[in-house]
């Protein structure tokens, strides 16, 4: 059989039930849907920037209005619980609320006097059809944050997303189109891999963005370079938060159990690191553990549970197999860390001690629930232990010095978000992204609806 031809179904990772079957596109389908997306984009980057604006916040509106629907199925396919769901759903309205309203100023013209005189303009166009290559873990979030600020630069859309929340792409391809957006502006690609490597080097794709392991941010970042095209890559990361000697230890226990199971501990930029000092570590540790303890794992529908399963029983067994080799090496099981029977693709929180360097648990990025402790002779040593890491996402700072952790945050920490005394994923008015192995490029507040325009200078004389 071809490739053009191959299928694949979605699996319920709670039921391991298939939810729906899907074909790949073939070629000629796939290049018919780039030209489609360019041509509607010629249009819509001659529509003023405020009437854009107009559809994007219909967009989120569409969001709320199908949000019981969306949510739904998000937790069909990769197992979020389904009030996280309406969570994410809400921060996406959110999105498109602020980039709406707020997002124009980032597009009007700048006008700068010259120094032999005259006059400069600035002005920031749009550059054409956007592929953007999506992750599973937040279905929709993934897809708004790039496609919301391109759509109101004026650029076209394409969307990979990963092929077990098929579903969840084309429901949203629907709900933008019922929310006014251009038909064939936003285009939902079915392809494979290789397939996807011809989007890239099609000549109508003006830019790539990506979001997803280091590895492939490395591989689709050189396929794009090779033939010239811009990327933004927002990749993964083991975000380190530190409980300093002076932090309210009862509020850092809380506020890292959390951060560490929300969205079943599948999320790029959650805490996935605790660098605790020795005078508050043990205090730290016990209030962790209990935390951990009181996890309820189970079906994602139901109120009761605060955690599902894992998306994918590849994605277990590789969580797993690092567990192990950081026991290895080792590290100590302080909780979990066993597979549970029955269906569904379930895993327990899961603490590890005694986490050490050249262990999975420090050096690499653990996506599902599993936290990795590590003692700090003092706050110094913290910050030092945090910064020795590939990864530069995100973190946080705990301490009751809120000065001192801004001081931290702003002159020393290596990253690209900070969280003081708390834990959070994005915010539509601050920028995303990080730096070293977890990417390039910004998203949110503004940052994003700039990555991919044509920032133009026109020159006028003076006149004499």
């Amino acid at each position: 059989m071809s490739t053009d031809k191959k299928t694949f179904a979605t699996v319920n990772p709670a039921t391991e039930e298939e939810i729906a079957t899907y074909t790949y596109m073939t070629s000629e389908t796939a290049f018919k849907a780039v030209e489609e997306c360019h041509s509607a984009y010629l249009e819509w980057r001659t529509r003023p920037v405020e009437d854009r604006a107009k559809i994007i916040k219909s967009i989120g509106k569409e969001l709320i209005n199908q949000k019981d629907k969306l949510a739904k199925l998000m937790t069909e396919e990769m197992g979020k619980l389904l009030r996280q769901g309406h969570q994410e759903i809400e921060l996406c309205a959110g999105i498109c609320e602020f980039t709406g309203t707020e997002g124009i100023k980032y597009l009007k013209d700048e006008e700068r006097d010259l120094a032999e005189g005259g006059k400069g303009i600035i002005t920031y166009s749009p550059i054409g059809v956007i592929y953007g290559i999506q992750p599973w873990n937040f279905p929709t979030y993934q897809v708004i944050r790039y496609s919301i600020a391109n759509l109101l630069a004026g650029n076209g859309i394409l969307l990979k997303h990963a092929k077990n929340v098929t579903g969840s792409a084309l429901l949203l391809q629907e709900i933008y189109n019922t929310a006014g957006l251009p038909n064939d502006l936003f285009k939902v690609l079915i392809v494979d891999h290789d397939l996807s490597d011809k989007i890239i080097e099609h000549d109508l794709v003006r830019g790539v963005t990506l979001t997803g392991s280091s590895e492939a941010g490395r591989i689709i970042g050189k396929k794009a370079g090779a033939v010239l095209k811009k990327t933004v890559l927002e990749l993964g990361s083991n975000d380190a938060y530190l409980v300093l000697d002076d932090a309210d230890v009862a509020l850092a226990a809380k506020t890292c159990v959390q951060g560490r199971i929300y969205n079943n501990g599948e999320t790029c930029v959650s805490a996935k690191r605790f660098i605790v000092t020795e005078k508050v570590y043990d205090q730290f540790r016990d209030a962790f553990i209990e935390g951990m303890k009181a996890i309820v794992t189970g079906d994602p529908t139901e109120k009761s549970s605060k955690m599902g399963p894992l998306a994918r029983k590849d994605l277990r067994k590789t969580l797993h197999e690092q567990v192990e080799e950081s026991v290895k090496k080792g590290a100590k099981i302080s909780l979990g860390g066993v597979i549970p029977e029955g269906k569904g693709y379930y895993y327990p929180a899961t603490v590890l001690e005694n986490v050490t360097p050249g262990q999975p648990a420090y050096d690499d990025e653990l996506f599902g629930p599993v936290a990795s402790l590590i003692k700090a002779k003092d706050n110094e040593d913290a910050m030092r232990i945090a910064n020795d890491s590939q990864f530069g996402l995100g973190g946080g700072i705990f301490s009751n010095n809120e000065d001192k952790a801004i001081q931290l945050a702003r002159e020393h920490f290596d990253t690209g978000m900070v969280n003081i005394n708390s834990f959070g994923l994005a915010r539509p008015n601050m920028p995303f992204g990080g730096i070293k192995n977890s990417g390039f490029g910004r998203e949110h507040g503004g940052f994003g609806i700039r990555e991919f325009v044509n920032a133009k200078s026109i020159y006028i004389p003076r006149k004499d």
